[in-house]
Formats: C-alpha cells, structure tokens, sequence
C-alpha cells in the first residue's frame, strides 16, 4: 500500500485546507482530473449527440458512447447495450419499478425487500405493489445485520417474482452475499434487484460473476459529478421493458397514431442526455483503475479498523451493526448516549469534521433496530489517519460540549 497523498488530486482539499471528509457514503469528493474532464468536453466537444451528423455532434457522441464502453468494463457486462444511464441510481431504480414492474407484477405477486434498504430501493416497490395490489414483504437481518442464505430460502414463496437488497448497507456496510443469494432467486423463478450505490465505488463488482439480473449505481459516490448514473440489466430482460420515458432520441420511427422504439440501451434515454456527465464518470473510471481496487479497499479496511477500535473505547458511543470491525466496510453508524445525532453532527461540524446524522434514508431499518436516528462517518481511499485522528479527538468531547460530566 502506498503512502502517496490522494488528497492533493482532490481540489477540494486545498481549497478547505482543514477539512475532514467523512460523509463519503453520501457523496465523493472530485478529483482533478473529472472536473478538467467535464470542462473539456463542454469547452472543446460540447453537441447535442446521437442524432447530429456535423463533426461536433459526432464527437459528442463518441464521447458519450465510449464513457457507456468504460462503465461496461468496469462492472463486466457481457454487451453495452446492457448499461442505461440515467441520473443517479434511484432513477435506475424507479426505472425497474415502472417499466419492468408494471409489466410483470400483478394482484397477487409478492415483492420482498431487505430491511435495510435505502429508501430509493424501498418506495419504489412500495408504490408498486400499491398499485398493481401485489404484497410487499420484508427480508428481516439480525441485529448485527447479516442476512442468511435460510432466511432467503424461507421468505421465498413461488408467488416472489422480486427480490431487492444492497450490496452493501449504507448503515451497517456489511457486504452482502448477492452471488449466492441471486443463484436462490434463479432457481425461484425471482428477479434480483442490487443498488450498488455502496458497493461499486469500493470494491470489484462484476455483474455476470454475481449473477443479478439488474443493478443499479449512481456517478456522485463513485468520485464523478452528480446527476448521472447506471442501470445495468441482462439484455434478455431489458429487451422485454417497455420505455421508461418518452421524447426525443428514443425512437425509430414516429407517426400521429404510433411509434418504434430505438434498440437497446436508447430506448431508456430519452431526450438530450447527460453528456458531461457521462464524460466525468468515465474519467473517474479511468481514475480508480489507476489506483487500483487492492490499494482502495486495503487503505478503507485500514482505516475503518482503526476508527472501529477507538470507538470501541468509548463505553457512551454505541455502534450499530457487526461488532466486528471487518465487517463495516467503510462506514460506521453510531450513537452517542444522551445526545441526538443532529447535535453530535453540529460538534463535529464546529471542528471542521463533516458526517451525516438522521436516519439515512432507512427509516424502516432504525425502526426495525429500535433507533430513532443515528450519526455516521463514511471513509473513501483519500481519508488518512490524520481524519481518523481528528474525529476520535473530536467523539472524545461530544457528551462534555453537551453539558454531561463523562
């Protein structure tokens, strides 16, 4: 593991020369070379693409056309024609919702989700089994947040035709066992749903490895620029969705009474579509292949296990989940006794230090655990022990700025 400084590749950091970043699961900081990406782009090859046959245009599309080819390596997808971009992955995944969904569930057909969902791969099967009348059931984890293969088996009924879950849980970050669990699906006749928001940023994910049917991930956590993101699907399926959108680019042939549809992955894209934003995801890509899953997730495993075990010190801070720190992943979600998360964020804040606090977008899954809200720190490879340092520093005086003795 190398010893080089990420941060000085990230602007951000010399601009706020203090600054300790720790709400990665919410969103990345940009490297340099995304940002001067997308300024490229819209300085030397801005165009609406796809349908203009002027030189400008074609580069435009090149340039769009060759981010989908970076992002088909990157997952291991077997054709581009399997990777739709969309805006983040909670439109890759009210895309599923809408157009797979209101296609195939019907009155009677149940939906089970993981409890631990975010809320972007909850509401989207809640609002759908309101409307087709199918039942919407709940995969339960323990309280250190692990399902089991048993468990999976069991909730399964022939009646399942979907199952959506994490890869990794933006509360817990455990790693879930998606491989085994897709292959229990499949041998079900259940379609496997994967946000992975959490997973793909920190870790090599290959799609026909893992054996989902679709996945969905978003560009802002994977260091690229906000308001673009991936649905990958199996072509077979995505071949047999409808259109999600209607418009412009995503058609064949339009007449007054009907329409042809444009061939895979087009047929999702409707309008002028986010080149820009196409051009930082791919060169965040390029960015994370220089540096290497083994040095990423060497570094955040290191760094999470030290954060763990000071925070294990501290007999009022309570972490949620594994009480193993191998299985967090990057992200440690806790309580301080006696002291609401917004009010742990806000000293943490005075010092520089920035977290998240509420519940996450995983309301069902503190309710579940018996946790009205909680505070969470979320590490990316650019962190160092210097961040780790400042926040126990920082943890250490939260109960004594809040009025309390110990």
């Amino acid at each position: 593991m190398s010893e080089r400084n990420f941060k000085d590749d990230l602007p951000v950091f010399q601009v706020y020369g203090n600054l300790d970043y720790l709400d990665n699961a919410a969103t990345t900081q940009k490297p340099r070379c995304v940002i001067e990406a997308v300024e490229k782009y819209y300085r030397e090859e801005n165009a609406n693409p796809l349908r203009g046959l002027y030189g400008l245009s074609v580069k435009a599309t090149e340039a769009y056309e060759n981010a989908r080819e970076a992002v088909r390596r990157f997952i291991g997808a077997k054709s581009v024609r399997e990777i739709v971009f969309t805006r983040n992955a909670t439109e890759s995944l009210n895309l599923i919702a809408y157009s797979w969904g209101r296609a195939n569930i019907h009155r009677g057909d149940e939906l089970l989700v993981a409890i631990s969902e975010h809320h972007s791969d909850l509401l989207p099967w809640q609002t759908l089994a309101r409307e087709t009348g199918a039942e919407l059931r709940f995969l339960e984890c323990d309280k250190q947040g692990e399902y089991t293969a048993e468990a999976l088996k069991a909730a399964l009924t022939p009646r399942t035709k979907l199952f959506a879950i994490a890869q990794v849980s933006n509360i817990f970050g455990r790693i879930n066992p998606i491989k085994e669990f897709a292959e229990i699906c499949r041998a079900n006749g259940t379609v496997t749903v994967c946000d992975g928001a959490q997973s793909v940023p920190h870790t090599p994910v290959d799609v026909r490895d893992l054996g989902v049917d679709l996945l969905a991930f978003s560009g802002h956590k994977l260091y690229a620029p906000m308001g673009i993101g991936v649905l990958y699907g199996r072509e077979e399926l995505l071949e047999k969705m409808p259109p999600f959108l209607f418009g412009g680019e995503m058609i064949e042939y339009v007449t007054r009474e009907s329409a042809s549809f444009a061939e895979l992955p087009h047929k999702f894209e409707a309008g002028t579509v986010n080149v820009g934003g196409a051009v930082g995801l791919r060169a965040a890509i390029d960015y994370i292949n220089s540096i290497g899953f083994d040095e990423i997730t060497a570094r955040e495993d290191r760094l999470t296990a030290l954060a763990f075990e000071e925070m294990s010190r501290l007999p009022y801070v309570h972490i949620i989940g594994s009480e193993k720190a191998n299985e967090h992943h990057g992200i440690i979600s806790f309580t301080v006794e006696g002291v609401h998360p917004h009010d742990v964020a806000a000293v943490f804040d005075a010092d520089g230090i920035a977290i998240r606090a509420g519940h996450h977008c995983a309301q069902p899954l503190h309710q579940f655990l018996g946790v009205q809200s909680s505070a969470r720190m979320s590490l990316a490879f650019y962190n160092d022990e210097s961040d780790i340092e400042r926040f126990t520093e920082t943890l250490k005086t939260v109960r004594r700025r809040m009025g309390y003795d110990g």
